[in-house]
């Protein structure tokens, strides 16, 4: 059974950092991409930045606007996402999710496997 788990949410305030992990088990397959998206309350979930573990590749949306970092995470078996200079827009909840092959989705219908999500934050 596939499994993902996010850690790492909490209460920040603006302009602070904060690094949140995704924990994968399960999952037979060294080719994949993981992603990173959020859904705040009332809006749709956007997605926010991907990994492909076989090309070691990055993508980010604009939704991460050059603050935030997408890394791998090998003793996890997941990727961190490391988020600097956070703002109040940035509060949602943050879910990871994985598929298989190289190429990097941002859109949320090709992952077929989520996370609970973890929520952040953002104080003014």
């Amino acid at each position: 059974e596939v499994q993902l788990v996010e850690s790492g949410g909490g209460l920040v305030q603006a302009g602070e950092s904060l690094t949140i992990s995704c924990t994968v088990s399960g999952f037979g397959d060294d080719d994949y991409v993981i992603g990173w998206f959020r859904q705040a309350p009332g809006k749709e979930r956007e997605g926010v930045s991907f990994f492909s573990n076989i090309r070691k590749q990055t993508l980010y949306t604009s939704s991460a606007n050059g603050r935030f970092t997408i890394s791998s995470a090998h003793a996890k078996n997941g990727v961190d996402l490391q988020m600097d200079s956070l703002k109040p827009e940035d509060t949602a909840v943050y879910y990871c999710a994985i598929r298989s092959g190289p190429i990097l989705y941002a859109d949320s219908r090709m992952y077929p496997y989520w996370g609970r999500g973890t929520q952040v934050t953002v104080s003014s």
